[in-house]
């Protein structure tokens, strides 16, 4: 007789080779056509809102690794949320402003800086790139297997978001935070543009550092009372930046430091006492110190500045340290932001900025105007050497600030800016922050620090693509004209026209017909500023653009998600415009990632060839796993990627999906339906089992809560190997094959895997969101269920579960293990082959004994053997259970035919000579 027909073979259309580069796109597909995000929504309306407001991306390209991770991160919140007791709308949105992608629309028409153009044609052109883009992104987000509203995002650009801008504008404006003035900032002279703090990146930068002497023209007899001789004395000052010596207007002290006045051959030097022994190695001559004084005493000494007919005053200041240099500090007002601050103690020093916005001197530096800043550098060294003012030179590297577009130099340089005074409201900034919940922790005083070290925020930008800043110029008097009401028509016709509106009229069509001059009074004349703002005030804005503006959302959210740099960046300028116009955080949680590096721990760069982009992964393993790669990774960290990590990852993907494919071969036969068996009839390793998956489910819930998906990842992975694959589905087989179908006990197994399939399936969904999908369709389900998707069902929660009970099977499990160690030592010595050749034989003393003979006949299944024994004494084989021993035996009896265990029952019945008693029971059933 064919015995194997008897059998319960696997049946199952459920694939074992995934194919998800193939398959995943008919899922997108079926997804969008069912419009399974809006029935989500619809599911969940009157659930408490759960609110991610998404960091938007620029839109000026295609996205990479690290806004796939972003994006994805986002998604597995959002999807949780949905199925544990939430409403959790996912609005995706896009920053379109700024030099990024102006520049590169620039670029893509062919339209240089020189370009005769009117600034509506170039708005246009940057508008219709940014759609491209956007366009572009979005499709590859979906890819991902992200549901959102991807066809109702917001968009920086519309006129909606632009609306609401200046309403922000105007509300921080009428409190007094926003002003125009002189100060230096950071200036790209390649972009042609301030630049925020966040948008500066620091790299190392080889340069001369210099020393200079400062001839003193007038000591205030104080110099001379110490024994020097003033005509042969000069101040000693230190830089790294050459160029910015024309700017030069005083010499700064620390009032409390020790100064020395030291004699060198025929000349006299002053320098701080801690720093002249490093400086005077430098310039290589013996010396001595014939005097100190306080730096205080030296205020108002007069010197003369090395090569332009100009006093440079010694001046005090706190800000100077000895950490460098001479702490004789080279003071330029017009080119450091300390340096500006200090000087307007002293009125009578002024400014000056000898260095135009294309990063070339002017006439102001003399005999170096029209050479570049890196020009003048060693041409100002040159000369300063043939004078005799050049004390020292040498060569280091030092962190200089950078662009963080066109990766060039940027240069320090006073210019007349919009700003928004942070000084005015740091301090409720700071305790709004204390409101939130951070992840890291760490990420509380990181906001805290940056924002107390900030004193202003440059807003404006010297570009056309942009949102205007609302502002007005009266002809007659040249004063800037902040009004309420001006700023209420300009918001009002930016929501019906756009911020177009501003470059397509003339000022007076944002004014009504009588307005006057609020300075002069004069009536008519009047026009418009031309700066845009920063784009972190664009971004900055949405808080309160999408969050507060859309009904169905809520304000402030529940959640920001976004990289590290958006501590300089998004973070804080959603911080600061929210706090100076309600007083509070615009968030309730911040949760930062860390960057996407090689497997080495490199940063990513085409240079080094180590780049992957997102759909390379796509296109050979598939979207999911590349989100399982999001998943295992402690990404509050730097997160490493690599084709060896990757292949990893696809090993480990392929057990859960074996688990998946092994349960739902299992329950092809199995209605839940009609054939769930209650708790009672559950045999005791069923119950077992799912005591471990409420572990499971108790665990990945509160992962899920804190964002910690790496230990979903191995709490998962971890249950589907060990307590599955390597235990109890192993175990379980037996039943499943060889007892009659529809028999208790088969029943009993497939409820239980039934309803492991169903949780695990339902817990993966946020992460695997293809393969779940694809289980959930392939497996049947009980009339709870919504059966069209995953996501329309609830991850289900964690119940209390005995702890003696999981005491005992925890026993048995860990015996098990010691008895596999033995069978493979059997198996090596040739006393078995397959485990169900060997017969078991237990030695324990008391309590453990008592244990064994206890559970003697729930063993055998247990080991997947023939046949179990317990004996007092100890065996062949010790392992890491305390007390037991195990000798390992041939079974007695022979093979079965069917089953394959060995019984000495075999032989019995004549009419199937070669199974066992319970074989021939089960057929005659």
């Amino acid at each position: 007789m064919d015995y194997k027909s008897t059998l319960n073979m696997l049946k199952t259309d459920f694939p074992m080779r995934a194919g998800l580069p193939q398959r995943e796109p008919g899922f997108l597909e079926q997804w969008y056509a069912e419009k399974i995000y809006e029935k989500m929504m619809e599911k969940n309306e009157g659930k408490p809102l759960f609110v991610l407001h998404d960091g938007p991306p620029y839109a000026n390209g295609g996205i990479h690794l690290g806004t796939a991770m972003n994006k994805v991160l986002k998604d597995f919140i959002v999807k949780y949320k949905n199925m544990t007791g939430f409403k959790s709308p996912y609005v995706p949105g896009w920053d379109t402003h700024g030099l990024p992608t102006e520049l590169k629309a620039r670029k893509k028409a062919g339209i240089s800086a020189d370009s005769t153009i009117s600034d509506v044609e170039l708005r246009k052109i940057c508008r219709d790139f940014a759609h491209r883009y956007i366009d572009e992104q979005r499709n590859q987000f979906k890819r991902l297997g992200v549901l959102g509203e991807w066809e109702n995002p917001y968009i920086t650009l519309t006129p909606d978001f632009e609306e609401e801008q200046i309403k922000v504008f105007s509300e921080m404006a009428q409190k007094g935070y926003i002003y125009k003035g002189l100060k230096p900032v950071y200036w790209c002279s390649d972009c042609n543009t301030a630049l925020a703090e966040a948008e500066i990146e620091y790299q190392d930068d080889p340069c001369y550092s210099i020393y200079v002497k400062f001839n003193v023209k007038d000591d205030k007899g104080v110099l001379a009372a110490l024994g020097a001789d003033v005509a042969k004395t000069s101040f000693v000052i230190w830089t790294t930046t050459t160029w910015t010596l024309p700017g030069n207007l005083a010499i700064c002290v620390g009032p409390r430091f020790e100064y020395a006045l030291i004699k060198c051959e025929d000349e006299y030097f002053v320098m701080a006492s801690e720093l002249c022994e490093q400086a005077m190695a430098e310039y290589g001559k013996e010396y001595e110190i014939i005097a100190t004084v306080k730096g205080s005493e030296l205020e108002y000494i007069s010197c003369q500045h090395p090569f332009l007919d100009r006093e440079s005053p010694v001046i005090v200041g706190e800000h100077v340290t000895l950490e460098s240099g001479t702490g004789c500090v080279h003071t330029a007002p017009g080119f450091g932001v300390e340096d500006f601050e200090v000087c307007k103690n002293y009125p009578e020093i002024g400014i000056v900025v000898p260095v135009n916005d294309k990063g070339v001197l002017t006439s102001e530096a003399g005999q170096f105007a029209g050479l570049t800043t890196d020009e003048a550098n060693k041409a100002i060294a040159a000369y300063l050497e043939e004078q005799g003012n050049l004390f020292a030179l040498k060569k280091i590297v030092h962190q200089y600030p950078h662009c963080w577009r066109c990766k060039e130099p940027i240069l320090f340089r006073a210019t007349s800016q919009w700003f928004c005074s942070v000084d005015d409201f740091k301090e409720a900034a700071c305790a709004a922050a204390d409101t939130v919940k951070w992840y890291p922790g760490w990420g509380l005083e990181r906001i805290k620090n940056m924002i107390r070290e900030r004193k202003d925020w440059c807003i404006s930008r010297q570009r056309k693509w942009g949102v205007p800043i609302p502002v007005f110029y009266c002809d007659e008097c040249g004063k800037e004209i902040i009004d309420k009401d001006l700023m209420a028509n300009v918001s009002a016709i930016f929501g019906k026209e756009g911020s177009d509106a501003w470059y397509s009229h003339e000022a007076d069509y944002f004014m009504p017909a009588d307005y006057q001059c609020p300075h002069c009074g004069a009536s008519g004349g009047f026009s418009k500023e031309k700066d845009i703002m920063d784009v972190w005030f664009d971004s900055g804005s949405s808080h309160r653009a999408v969050c507060k503006n859309r009904e169905y959302l809520k304000w402030p959210c529940d959640v920001y998600l976004e990289g590290a740099d958006q501590y300089r960046g998004w973070f804080q300028s959603s911080m600061l415009t929210s706090v100076a116009t309600t007083g509070q955080a615009p968030y309730k949680e911040v949760i930062t990632h860390g960057w996407v590096v090689d497997g080495n721990g490199r940063q990513m760069h085409k240079s080094l060839g180590n780049g992957i982009a997102p759909e390379e992964v796509i296109k050979q393993y598939g979207a999911d796993i590349l989100r399982l790669w999001v998943a295992s990774s402690d990404y509050h960290a730097d997160v490493r990627i690599s084709p060896d990590i990757l292949k990893q990852l696809s090993e480990i993907y392929r057990k859960i999906r074996n688990t998946a494919c092994f349960i739902l071969g299992n329950i092809s036969d199995f209605d839940p339906n009609t054939d769930m068996v209650e708790e009672a009839e559950l045999e005791e390793i069923d119950k077992w089992a799912l005591s471990s998956l409420n572990t499971l489910i108790k665990n990945v819930r509160a992962s899920y809560d804190k964002y910690e998906y790496h230990t979903i990842f191995h709490a998962v992975h971890n249950f589907c190997v060990l307590d599955m694959s390597n235990f109890y589905l192993d175990v379980l087989k037996d039943r499943l094959y060889v007892e009659k179908a529809d028999s208790a006990t088969r029943r009993a197994a497939q409820t239980t895997i039934y309803k492991i399939l169903d949780a695990l399936c339902l817990l993966i969904t946020p992460i695997l969101a293809f393969t779940a999908d694809e289980i959930w369709k392939a497996m049947p389900h009980d009339a709870s269920r919504d059966a069209s998707s995953p996501l329309l069902n609830d991850i289900p929660e964690a119940v209390a579960i005995e702890a003696e009970f999981i005491a005992k099977w925890d026993c048995i499990h860990a015996i098990r293990d010691d008895v596999n160690k033995a069978l493979e030592e059997a198996r090596n010595a040739k006393v078995i082959g397959k485990s169900l050749e060997a017969k078991i034989v237990l030695h324990a003393e008391g309590e453990l004994l008592a244990f064994l003979q206890e559970n003697v006949q729930k063993l055998p299944a247990s080991f997947i053997v023939s046949q179990v024994e317990i004996e007092q004494g100890s065996g062949a084989f010790t392992g890491d259970v305390e007390g037991l021993g195990i000798t390992v035996k041939k079974a007695d009896g022979q093979k079965c035919a069917r089953c394959w265990s060995y019984s000495e029952s075999v032989g019995s019945n004549p009419a199937h000579p070669e199974i066992c008693d319970r074989c021939v029971g089960i057929l005659g059933e």
